[in-house]
């Protein structure tokens, strides 16, 4: 009931059923209508007012009622408030629990302060409390997001030295953190370590490792994870197609990328500017502009704006083939699209004509290369260079 008329801002209506709690039940009863008030009210600010008002009102707050508001105030990222309403619940005689130390440290982890946060990880132990699973998987988490692998590990360690069980999320956390570490050696081991212990490799974990596989260059390892993927039935989402069509690119297997394209697209999701824009350039860098073009046109039918950088890719592959005429109509469809030419499109236009112009016209482009800012400049450039070479006599 205190959800429903907090949710639709009706306070002075909350604020009677309290006054019927207490009236009928006792003023222990206030505190879980003030835990759901809090709760319910979005904005921090709205929530310590409602929070204010069991002290004025002669109740006592739980320990419900603090973590409620410690962890709004963690998440809106104000740790000072957080840590000062520890410190009124301990003066109030009050403990803090599993559940106020985890909120803490999750917010110690946010800030990188690592080592704060072990350290409150060691007065909760010291207190009597045991850490959790989710203490644990929040720490070694933040560990992993700061780049401290080691001391991720060494946490790791000591839950297993505990006797504790770490679940799927604290592993795949550890996965991600080693994966992007550059480290899939242990990242495997860990995988072996999970399956003995009876926890299958989820969605997540496959797809933290085929990223890792792409990101190192062996597309080979990333294939096998996603042949794997496909035998126990799990469905490559958005992010693990991205990590395998930007693998296959970098390493030149444009051909396997479309491929993997084309599945993506049958499986119903759609890919973004920037997948486009690495497919063209990948096709464009083999000499196979024809089939950059056909993305390029696939990529507007599916209602993407192409921007510069897509631009640019196709140019720098007519440029690449010499075909000059061509990348000039492509800079007249590119301006006449409202997309603004940058240094690197009129760099990539003036090596061609560096390239395919007069050995004597090579000094003036190449002084030219990095200045010219506008089209009206290129044009004058070429124009000028145009113009030189007509009257220049024969020999």
């Amino acid at each position: 009931m205190a959800h429903f008329l907090v949710a639709h801002q009706m306070f002075p209506q909350a604020h009677s059923l309290l006054h019927f709690l207490v009236s009928r039940k006792g003023k222990g009863s206030a505190s879980s209508v003030f835990t759901s008030i809090i709760e319910t009210k979005g904005q921090i600010k709205d929530a310590q007012m409602v929070f204010d008002e069991i002290g004025k009102r002669g109740l006592r707050a739980t320990v419900v009622s603090f973590n409620t508001l410690i962890n709004g105030y963690c998440k809106a990222r104000n740790l000072g408030e957080g840590f000062r309403l520890k410190s009124v619940m301990e003066a109030s005689g009050l403990r803090p629990d599993v559940f106020t130390y985890s909120v803490l440290i999750n917010g110690l982890c946010k800030e990188s302060r690592l080592d704060d946060a072990n350290g409150m990880l060691e007065e909760m132990c010291n207190r009597g409390l045991v850490p959790n699973d989710v203490t644990f998987t929040t720490l070694i988490d933040g560990q992993c997001r700061n780049g401290r692998i080691d001391l991720a590990m060494e946490t790791y360690h000591r839950i297993l030295t505990k006797g504790s069980k770490p679940d799927l999320v604290m592993y795949n956390a550890l996965i991600n953190g080693l994966c992007k570490a550059g480290d899939l050696k242990q990242a495997k081991k860990l995988i072996v370590e999970m399956r003995l212990r009876g926890l299958n490799p989820d969605k997540f974990t496959y797809t933290t490792l085929i990223d890792g596989f792409c990101k190192e260059g062996n597309m080979e390892l990333a294939m096998e994870v996603r042949e794997e993927m496909v035998k126990q039935g799990i469905k490559l989402d958005n992010v693990a197609f991205t990590a395998l069509i930007s693998g296959l690119c970098r390493e030149g297997r444009v051909m396997d990328a479309e491929r993997a394209l084309r599945e993506m697209l049958k499986a119903g999701m759609k890919p973004d500017d920037a997948m486009y824009t690495m497919m063209i350039d990948g096709f464009c860098k083999k000499g196979d502009v024809k089939m950059g073009f056909k993305l390029f046109k696939e990529m507007q039918r599916d209602g993407h704006e192409p921007n510069v950088v897509t631009y640019n890719a196709l140019m720098n592959g007519l440029c690449k083939l010499g075909q000059t005429k061509n990348a000039n109509m492509l800079l007249e469809a590119m301006l006449n699209a409202g997309v603004v030419p940058d240094d690197i499109t009129y760099n990539i236009l003036l090596d061609a004509h560096c390239k395919k112009g007069n050995p004597k016209d090579l000094d003036k482009f190449k002084s030219e290369m990095g200045l010219v800012a506008d089209y009206s400049s290129y044009k004058s450039l070429i124009s000028e260079i145009g113009g030189t070479s007509k009257h220049r006599p024969k020999r």
